[in-house]
């Protein structure tokens, strides 16, 4: 899926200006790695409001900063990324109890 990928630095830094690019909504380039493909299909299979897309982008950014300063040598998906937030906020909500 992510063949001869360089290091995860180069791999941070393209991310980055990839989501900054989404963020200003000018896309000025023609040519992408696959693996910024594989995550434009997933941010765009995400369906976010309008309203909040920008907000939910920054804090995407910042999730896959952090993933990756642990280590990981690819970017989180949107959809990954949204999942453990549900995750995190089913996990906090608390249960109702039957009486």
């Amino acid at each position: 899926m992510y063949d001869s990928l360089p290091d995860s630095d180069a791999v941070l830094a393209q991310f980055n200006r990839l989501i900054q690019e989404l963020l200003r909504g000018n896309m000025h380039r023609n040519t992408f790695r696959p693996w910024e493909i594989e995550l434009l299909l997933d941010i765009e299979n995400c369906t976010l409001r309008e309203s909040n897309r920008k907000d939910v982008l920054r804090r995407y950014q910042k999730a896959v900063q952090r993933h990756m300063e642990k280590g990981a040598r690819t970017p989180l998906k949107l959809s990954q990324y949204l999942e453990g937030v549900r995750a995190k906020r089913g996990a906090a909500t608390p249960k109702p109890q039957a009486g």
